[in-house]
Order: structure tokens, then sequence, then C-alpha cells
């Protein structure tokens, strides 16, 4: 199995040759150093599938991809988990979402809270949430993942409570009366859906907790000690993991 593994986003089949992207096209060739003949591991983001694709028709800007080989890969969580996570400050945010992707996390949205302190909006939110998705991309690369979790476009926390779903709602409260080892859910259930929430530096205001107990949100507990944002939100999805996932 090839070591290195790309993401390129385009249709991937059996026998084709594929034009590689940009982006995959620069880390293969220009930053790996790969030359014709060599193979790399190849998925498109979309389906638990891996292609093996050795490299044809190396140019100065281009290159393409004969995919020789597919494999099925089966290491996405049983748990599906929608990551509500409070915008932090400098490379935090970042972290997070490497992390929380490594994790298994299947969706995230950045909010904007009350306590954020980032202020983002036009081309700048939108350079931001281009950079976090291809940050998700990556760690998707190197974690073996092949389905691609969505970061969503940020939004304010209000829109974000007042989505419908059917999902466990569930936020972090240091007096809440459950973890996530004793909450009192059918642990059995198949395909178990989570919706996390997560508050930046400083945490949620005492309205914004009441307004996503308001919505159904489930406050839990992590334990004694008091959580930065990017620890607390690793931690609540290795807790979930633990308990409805595939982490023994």
């Amino acid at each position: 199995m090839p070591k290195t593994r790309i993401y390129q986003d385009s249709e991937l089949t059996l026998n084709d040759t594929v034009k590689l992207s940009d982006d995959a096209f620069g880390h293969i060739v220009r930053v790996l150093r790969l030359s014709e003949g060599d193979t790399v591991a190849l998925f498109n983001g979309k389906e638990p599938v891996q292609y093996t694709a050795k490299l044809v028709d190396v140019k100065k800007k281009e290159a393409s991809a004969e995919i020789i080989k597919q494999e099925v890969i089966a290491n996405e969580s049983p748990v599906n988990i929608h990551l509500g996570q409070g915008i932090s400050r400098g490379d935090r945010m970042d972290y997070t979402l490497q992390k929380s992707v490594e994790l298994g996390v299947n969706k995230i949205t950045p909010l904007f809270t009350e306590r954020c302190g980032v202020k983002l909006s036009g081309e700048r939110l939108a350079k931001k949430h281009d950079q976090w998705q291809k940050i998700v991309i990556s760690a998707c690369e190197q974690s073996g993942r092949c389905i691609v979790p969505e970061v969503a476009e940020p939004m304010y926390l209000e829109d974000w409570l007042a989505q419908e779903t059917n999902s466990l709602k569930l936020n972090l409260h240091p007096k809440a009366k459950h973890s996530i080892m004793t909450l009192p859910v059918d642990s059995t259930e198949s395909a178990l859906q989570v919706r996390l929430l997560i508050g930046p530096e400083g945490g949620l205001s005492d309205d914004e907790i009441s307004k996503a107990n308001e919505a159904d949100f489930q406050d839990i507990l992590l334990g004694p000690r008091v959580l930065r944002t990017e620890t607390a939100a690793l931690t609540a999805i290795t807790a979930l993991q633990c308990r409805f996932g595939d982490l023994a």
C-alpha cells in the first residue's frame, strides 16, 4: 500500500486515468518529488474507498495518475458527531479542527458566540473558511480517512441551536449531573447521532447556556478541572468515541 495519501476532488474509477488537481500535483510532484511510475493512494472524500494510482505523463505543471487498484476502507465511526465549535483565536481553532477529524468527527460548524473574540466577515471569513476545510482534508490524508468531514459555513450560535435535528444534543457544563459515560442513553443504537456544543475561550455565557437548554441540549460534565476550549472539544469527542464509537 502506498505511503502517500492524497485528496483528489474528482470522480475516481478503477482502470481510468485522471488528471491530478493543482493541489494534488503540487504536493505529489513539487513537494514530495515523486516521478513517473511511482504510486500514491487517492481518495475523493465522498466514498469510503481508497485508490492506488500510478503516476503517468508527469510534466512541469501537470501530471496524471492511472488507477490500478481500489480498496474499501471501513474506518468511519458508528457514532456520527456534529461539532458546533465556538471560534477561538490563533491556531487553537486549527488544532481543534485537525485533531477532531483524527478522532472521527463527521461535521464541524464554526460558531460566533458572545465571547469568541474573533471578528471575521466578508472576504476574510471566506478565506478562513477555505483554510479550515484544507486543514480537515490534510487531517484525513494523515489519519487514513476517506470521507472528508464538512466544515459548514460559520454561523451565529442562535441559528445553529434553531436547526432541526433528531440528534442527541450535548453541552459542557461544570455543574452537570451526568458525564458522557453516565448519560441515560441506549448505547446499543447502531447509528447514534450527536450534536456537541463547545464554547470558545471564556466559555459560553449564562444566557447562551440557557438558550442551549431551551433547544434541548443536555448539560454534561467532563471532570473537576477547567479545560481550555481545544482540550474540552477533544476530550468530549474521545469520551463519545469510547462509549458509543470505536475507541477501545
